[in-house]
C-alpha cells in the first residue's frame, strides 16, 4: 500500500515530527509511506528510511499564521506558492498513493487551504479514489468563530473519509477544543497518543542530574532560555539548554556569550528523549510531542506552556498535565528566575512518577485502521 502524507509545519516541529512517526509506522507494517514537507527543514529529527519531499519552505511571522515568509525570511510570493502547489501535485500524480493524509488541515492552515484542496481535489477525482484522512493532535486551536468552524465541516464532509485524532477520549476528547458536529461523528476515530518507541537510558548517561531546558525545533522560546540562564546562577547544578530553529546558530551564539559556567547551550540533539531519562528535571514548552517525551521518561518537568497570540492549546494540555505528580506548571507571565527556581525546588519534593509506557500506539494503531 502507498501512502502520501502532507505537512507544512510553520513554528515549531511538532507536526513533522508527528507525521514522520505516523510514515515509520507505515514502513515497519510492510507499506510505502512518503512525506511531503512544506516547513522549513529540521535535520535533527529522525525519518528513518522515509523518502521526504520537500516543498519551497514556508515559516510564520511569529504568531501570525496569516502571514508567511519563505527561508530568506521575505514575505512569501505568489510565484513560490504556485511552485509548491505545482511539485505536490506532481508528488500525488508520481506516488498515486492509496491513503492521503494530511497533517492538521482542515482544521488548521487554512492560509495553505490553495494547495490543500489543489491535492484533495485531484484525489477526489479519481476513478481508483485514495482513503482520504485527516491526521490531528490531541487539542485543537479552537475555532475563532462559526463561520470558520463551518468551512472546516464542510471540507471534512466534501472530501474526507476519516480524521485521525492521535489521543485518549477519556484523557482529551477533541470536544475540549473542537465541537464536532454529529453529522461528522462517525468520521472521528481516535488512536491513541502517538509516539516513538520509548528511548533506552543513554549510553553515556549524558543528562544525568541536569536541568535541561528546551523549546522544540523552532524559532521560539527565547523568555525560557534567557530566564533559564539568570535561575542557573542560584542553581549549582548543570544546565542544559537546548536551541533549535532556523536561527539556531546565531542564538546559541549569543547565549553562550552570557551564559554562567554551570550551563551548557549547544544545538537542540537527536537523543534529547534518551537524555530525560537522566535528567533531573525537564524545563519546557508543553507542545504534543515534548509532554509525550516526559511522560514517557517519567522525568520531573516545569511546562511553561506557549500562549502568545491567541494560543491556548498548550496551556489547555498543561493543565491537564499539572494533575499528575511531578508536573510543575507556570505562565509565561508568571516566569522569573525565582519562580523557576521555585518550580524546581517543588519538583525536588514531589514524589517520582513511573515512566508512562502504555497508551503511545497512536502510529500503529492508525496503521492497523
Amino acid at each position: 500500500m502507498k501512502v502520501m502524507i502532507v505537512v507544512t509545519h510553520l513554528l515549531g516541529s511538532g507536526h513533522l515530527a508527528r507525521a514522520l512517526i505516523l510514515a515509520r509506522a507505515f514502513q515497519d507494517a510492510g507499506h510505502r509511506a512518503t512525506v511531503v514537507s512544506g516547513g522549513m527543514p529540521v535535520p535533527v529529527l529522525d525519518r528513518g528510511d522515509v523518502p521526504l519531499v520537500q516543498l519551497p519552505p514556508l515559516r510564520s511571522d511569529g504568531v501570525n499564521f496569516a502571514q508567511l515568509l519563505d527561508d530568506n525570511g521575505a514575505l512569501v510570493k505568489q510565484e513560490t506558492l504556485n511552485a509548491r502547489k505545482a511539485l505536490l501535485l506532481h508528488q500525488f500524480d508520481k506516488i498515486r498513493p492509496d491513503v492521503l493524509i494530511t497533517e492538521l488541515y482542515p482544521f488548521g492552515r487554512r492560509v495553505l487551504r490553495d494547495e490543500f484542496t489543489a491535492v484533495l481535489m485531484a484525489a477526489d477525482e479519481l476513478a481508483d479514489r485514495p482513503l482520504i484522512c485527516a491526521s490531528v493532535r490531541d487539542i485543537l486551536a479552537p475555532p475563532s468563530s462559526q463561520q470558520k468552524a463551518d468551512k472546516t465541516h464542510s471540507v471534512l464532509a466534501r472530501y474526507y473519509d476519516a480524521f485521525l485524532v492521535h489521543a485518549d477520549p477519556q484523557v482529551m476528547p477533541l470536544d475540549a477544543s473542537w465541537p464536532v458536529p454529529d453529522a461528522l461523528r462517525s468520521k472521528l476515530h481516535y488512536t491513541g497518543f502517538m509516539a516513538p518507541a520509548v528511548t533506552a537510558p543513554h549510553r553515556q548517561t549524558a543528562g544525568k542530574g541536569e536541568i535541561i531546558v528546551s523549546a522544540g525545533g523552532g524559532d521560539v522560546g527565547a523568555q525560557i532560555f534567557e530566564t533559564a540562564l539568570r535561575a542557573a546562577q542560584s542553581d549549582a547544578r548543570v544546565w542544559r539548554v537546548l536551541i533549535g530553529g532556523a536561527q539556531a546558530d546565531q542564538r546559541i551564539a549569543q547565549l553562550r556569550a552570557n551564559a554562567p559556567a554551570n550551563v551548557i547551550v549547544e544545538a537542540t540533539r537527536p537523543d534529547f528523549r534518551a537524555l530525560l531519562n537522566h535528567a533531573a528535571a525537564s524545563v519546557s514548552m508543553c507542545g504534543y510531542n515534548t509532554a509525550i517525551d516526559v511522560l514517557q521518561a517519567g522525568c520531573r518537568s516545569v511546562f511553561i506552556p506557549f500562549d502568545a497570540g491567541a494560543e491556548v492549546e498548550q496551556t489547555i494540555r498543561a493543565t491537564a498535565l499539572a494533575k499528575l505528580p511531578g508536573i510543575e506548571v507556570l505562565r509565561s507571565a508568571d516566569l522569573t528566575p525565582d519562580s523557576l527556581l521555585s518550580a524546581l525546588r517543588a519538583l525536588d519534593h514531589s514524589p517520582d512518577r513511573a515512566p508512562a509506557i502504555d497508551g503511545f500506539e497512536g502510529a500503529r494503531e492508525t496503521v492497523r485502521r
